[in-house]
């Protein structure tokens, strides 16, 4: 809004000087419209001074900025339109309301006796905004992350974040900033940021944290099974990356293509298919699970009928009937 020259506003401060509020004076939202700043609808506040027939003269200003005396239009605003001029109600209408037009509204009328002034005070309410997010992330595990969610609005809005996850449920914090030190694989997933104000609903925007890890061989699993049939030895593995699989037998790599073998690799698990098992199939298989921050192993067997496998932390060990033997001579000692 424009300020009035200084010799027009002499010329009307003089004027102002003798006037006054004769009756209730209000600011008021269009109920047409969205009462906040910041939503998709255009925002309109209406000022009405409610007035009668005793009043000769009626202006409206804003601070020292003066907007109608009367019908004439004194400031070069167009957002500011005369409403009504009746004998009962002289009101103004503001357009499209943006925070610079918070502040005070003067209401001024001149009666035969009693000039009287009156003021209101408008105050703009701004929908919540998240203006600065955090990108997503990649992070290592054990390292120190820091998120960040500024938001604008007024009343200045409440910044929450919170980490969507199954294992987080509770899992809330009250600032701009989130702060993690020492991050777990557990703690990777989505992160939100809320900012609300109570004017509209709350604005949300979202994080991905990705938290990278070696392989860890969740399962190794060994299995029996007969010449001349079908067998397959599993390995699990969880990482972040994703693992990258081999097998070894006798410290030899088993590549893909060897006959009546087939290594069928997804992200979180191999396996070693025999199509038709021999003999010399039969034994210990080393599963190698690698990505960029580290490799682990573990130890499998494929044994045929009559072996027992133990398997224990993905280590497997062959194990005959031969311990009986040792049990029978003791008995045949002692009876003698």
């Amino acid at each position: 809004m424009l300020v009035a020259t200084k010799e027009s506003l002499a010329y009307f401060s003089r004027f102002v000087h003798r006037l006054g509020i004769y009756s209730a004076v209000g600011l008021q939202p269009n109920p047409h419209c969205h009462p906040s700043v910041g939503s998709d609808w255009p925002i309109t506040s209406c000022a009405r001074c409610t007035i009668d027939n005793r009043v000769t003269r009626v202006a409206w200003l804003n601070r020292s900025t003066i907007l109608y005396a009367g019908n004439d239009k004194w400031c070069l605003d167009p957002r500011v339109v005369l409403l009504s001029n009746t004998q009962t109600q002289y009101s103004i209408e503001i357009q499209n309301v943006d925070v610079y037009d918070e502040g005070p509204y003067t209401c001024s009328v001149q009666t035969d006796n009693h000039p009287k002034t009156s003021r209101v005070h408008l105050i703009v309410q701004v929908s919540p905004k998240i203006v600065e997010i955090s990108s997503d992330i990649s992070i290592n595990e054990g390292n120190n992350i820091s998120l960040t969610c500024i938001a604008t609005g007024r009343p200045e809005p409440t910044v929450t974040w919170r980490h969507i996850s199954p294992k987080a449920v509770g899992f809330v914090s009250e600032d701009e900033y989130l702060e993690i030190q020492g991050i777990t694989r557990e703690q990777s997933g989505d992160y939100e940021c809320s900012a609300s104000n109570d004017v509209a609903a709350p604005v949300v925007r979202r994080v991905k944290v990705t938290v990278n890890y070696p392989p860890y061989i969740s399962e190794a699993k060994g299995t029996g099974v007969p010449v001349g049939q079908k067998g397959t030895l599993q390995c699990e593995a969880s990482a972040v990356p994703s693992a990258e699989f081999q097998w070894y037998k006798d410290d030899k790599r088993l590549v893909e293509g060897k006959k009546g073998v087939k290594v069928e690799n997804r992200p979180f698990l191999s396996k070693l298919i025999f199509f038709n098992v021999s003999e010399h199939d039969y034994g210990n298989y080393t599963c190698v699970a690698s990505n960029k921050l580290g490799h682990t192993n573990a130890s499998i067997t494929l044994f045929g009928p009559g072996a027992v496998s133990e398997v224990n932390n993905g280590t497997s060990r062959r194990a005959g009937c031969i311990w009986l033997l040792p049990l029978l001579v003791l008995h045949l000692l002692l009876k003698f």
